[in-house]
């Protein structure tokens, strides 16, 4: 479901840093995904915006969940937001 919000299918989705992909900017200025790794706690209904590989700009709720793997990744789910 990622085609339709940033223009990336799956496979060129899944697997790479989402703050470089998406140019993901939180609304306060924080690193929803550098919270999440190095604490290790979700974080919930953040407003965003994100700029896929250099596409216009939307505007996004964020979701975002650690996975608890050894790499560090994390869950990432952004929703359309007016």
């Amino acid at each position: 479901g990622s085609f339709q919000l940033t223009g990336l299918k799956d496979e060129r989705a899944i697997g790479r840093d989402a703050n470089e992909l998406l140019g993901l900017v939180a609304d306060d200025g924080a690193d929803i995904i550098g919270t999440v790794r190095e604490w290790g706690v979700r974080q919930l209904s953040k407003p965003a915006t994100i700029e896929a590989e250099g596409d216009l700009p939307a505007r996004v709720i964020v979701d975002c969940f650690p996975a608890y793997d050894d790499d560090g990744g994390v869950l990432l789910v952004l929703t359309p937001s007016e």
